[in-house]
């Protein structure tokens, strides 16, 4: 599957690989999820501008600034994602600046820190319910 951002389609820049689903039956239903299916989803919401957030509410007055602070983060790259046998690897890297919010409902730029994570999500089936763990690579 492949999932087309909205409006202007450009295409994603991915090719389609091909991957194999172990022949198995013993259930009545399964479900395989291709990596290009992911990165497809990750490049859409990169696009649509969904890993972009503000906090603007008043987060905290520090000692050293004495004005509400607010913290806007924004995706660098598109997200990419990797499949493995048991689990998924995903890697982003977004930007984080701090703003004080003077009393004139203007702001100005405190600090800007880049940061890339690599998360690592392995998920189980326990107890008939889905469980999954979350390890920081990096």
């Amino acid at each position: 599957g492949i999932v087309y951002p909205a409006g202007n389609y450009t295409g994603p820049p991915y090719v389609a690989t091909p991957f194999a689903i172990p022949d198995q039956n013993d259930s009545m239903l399964y479900l395989a999820f291709s990596e290009y299916f992911f990165q497809t989803s990750l490049f859409s919401y990169y696009t649509a501008g969904a890993f972009n957030i503000t906090i603007a509410k008043e987060i905290a007055k520090y000692p050293i600034i004495p004005y509400p602070v607010m913290m806007k983060l924004m995706a660098t790259e598109i997200p990419l994602v990797s499949l493995q046998q048991d689990s998924f690897t995903l890697e982003i890297q977004e930007s984080m600046e701090v703003f004080a919010l003077l009393p004139d409902s203007t702001t100005q730029s405190l600090f800007t820190v880049n940061v890339a994570a690599n998360t690592s999500i392995a998920l189980n089936v326990f107890d008939q319910k889905l469980t999954g763990s979350l390890c920081l690579n990096r």
